[in-house]
């Protein structure tokens, strides 16, 4: 199942990068999609996933490209959105069904976020008056 979780999640971040909806897709599917076993997948996901691997490859393909190349390329513009939201829907709904095990299986460490916190700026005051009150403020905290 991991194999299945991670491939779909690469699918999703591929959507995610820069560049044309229809390049996303394509390289979406190739590198991630294709490799995906629908048998792998929960009962509830393989009828949408079936249904977005044969709309990407729906096309017969020309001289020197394959059959998602063909596809991508006579998709509309919106036509290429709706599949790639399809895709990020397929990960969303494996990652609601995989989230429960996952956090049954990985400490909470693993669950918190790599990146460091951010923390509070320290405040400086503008006005000389108000900053001397402010250390002194510091000052009494410290001791206290």
């Amino acid at each position: 199942m991991s194999s299945t979780w991670e491939q779909l999640e690469g699918a999703a971040l591929s959507l995610a990068r820069s560049g044309s909806i229809k390049d996303r897709l394509a390289d979406a599917y190739r590198n991630h999609l294709a490799q995906v076993n629908v048998e792998e997948l929960p009962d509830a996901l393989r009828a949408p996933f079936r249904a977005c691997h044969d709309a990407l490859t729906r096309e017969r393909p020309l001289q020197g490209e394959d059959a998602v190349r063909a596809t991508v390329r006579k998709l509309s513009g919106s036509e290429a959105d709706e599949l790639a939201g399809t895709v990020v829907r397929l990960y969303g709904a494996l990652a609601r069904e995989h989230a429960p095990t996952q956090a049954a299986a990985a400490p909470l460490s693993a669950a918190v976020s790599l990146r460091p916190k951010k923390t509070v700026p320290q405040v400086i005051s503008l006005y000389p008056h108000e900053s001397s009150g402010l250390a002194r403020t510091a000052d009494d905290l410290s001791r206290a």
